[in-house]
């Protein structure tokens, strides 16, 4: 019976072995196999690498525009508005306007300063101008408005953005007698004289104008195109009249067979003091007999630095 035991006891412990090896007990049992690999179904395949170079950050959002058309293809046109020519440079006050073709130059004449900011012109000479550039002794352009006119008498006044030089005054007395000496001042023929002023010199031959007009002076001082708005100065130095036209040689020589020579006009003084008065424009006035008799050369640096070269431009 003793000898029984033990070998029942070895056979059932050597049952129990092949069940321990096939079913594990505990959490190891969750564990992989350690000298296994892991089956390739169950993780999920890899992606290949792109071989073309990836699109630039924000492809996506907006597609590159095209560098130039296809081959056979035009251009596409621009759909906004270019800038105007010359948009850039800054506009010159009383200039034309950028992108459109400005005014031109189409005639000349002389003007004077009569007040501050104040030139005196003939009324022909700046009619007709959508705007007049006044040059002044010391070259300086300035731009000139047109603030009063008078058709009978031929005159005009301009307001310029800046001082065009000294006021020159007028003869306070009334009379002026015939073979009195005179001097122009102006610029006669402007691209084809002196491009500087022109002086002459004359006498008063008469009281009155063309066909007895009282509001004119006749002068022998030689006047051509251009010399028009200029001033008429005594020896003293004043305004005596204001240049305005000169007899048509080449007409009344056809007419008659003579040629006339040095039959000028001038608007009188006192019809300029007047004209002046009338727009609220108070001139400067003089009396001769207070002022020097001087020579032609000296009027000459008198009438020089308050004497413009006007442009009229339209």
């Amino acid at each position: 019976m003793r000898s029984s035991l033990p070998f029942v006891a070895f056979a059932l412990a050597c049952a129990a072995f092949p069940a321990l090896a096939q079913k594990p007990s505990g959490s190891l049992g969750n564990l992989p196999p350690a000298v296994q690999p892991p089956p390739p179904q169950r993780y999920a395949p890899q992606m290949a690498l792109p071989r073309n170079k990836p699109p630039p950050l924000g492809r996506q959002q907006a597609a590159p525009q095209p560098r130039g058309p296809a081959p056979g293809q035009m251009a596409a046109l621009p759909r906004d508005k270019p800038p105007p020519l010359g948009a850039a440079m800054p506009r010159i006050p009383g200039g034309p306007t950028p992108g459109r073709q400005g005014p031109r130059d189409v005639s000349s004449g002389t003007g004077f300063v009569v007040a501050p900011r104040q030139i005196m012109t003939n009324n022909h000479v700046a009619q007709g101008c959508t705007a007049m550039i006044a040059r002044s002794s010391s070259g300086q352009e300035i731009a000139a408005t047109v603030i009063a006119v008078d058709a009978q008498r031929d005159l005009a006044l301009l307001r310029t953005e800046a001082d065009a030089g000294p006021i020159l005054p007028f003869r306070r007395t009334a009379e002026v007698r015939r073979g009195e000496n005179v001097v122009t001042y102006g610029f006669p023929l402007a691209g084809l004289l002196s491009s500087g002023p022109t002086l002459t010199t004359g006498d008063v031959s008469a009281l009155a104008g063309l066909a007895d007009n009282p509001r004119q002076i006749q002068i022998s001082a030689p006047v051509q195109q251009g010399n028009s708005g200029g001033p008429l100065l005594d020896l003293h130095g004043h305004v005596v009249g204001v240049i305005v036209s000169k007899l048509n040689a080449q007409r009344i020589a056809q007419a008659t067979g003579d040629i006339p020579q040095n039959v000028n006009f001038a608007v009188k003084h006192t019809e300029a003091v007047d004209f002046m008065r009338e727009h609220g424009v108070q001139p400067q006035l003089e009396d001769p007999a207070t002022a020097p008799l001087r020579t032609a050369a000296e009027i000459g640096e008198v009438a020089h630095a308050s004497t413009v070269f006007l442009r009229c431009l339209r």
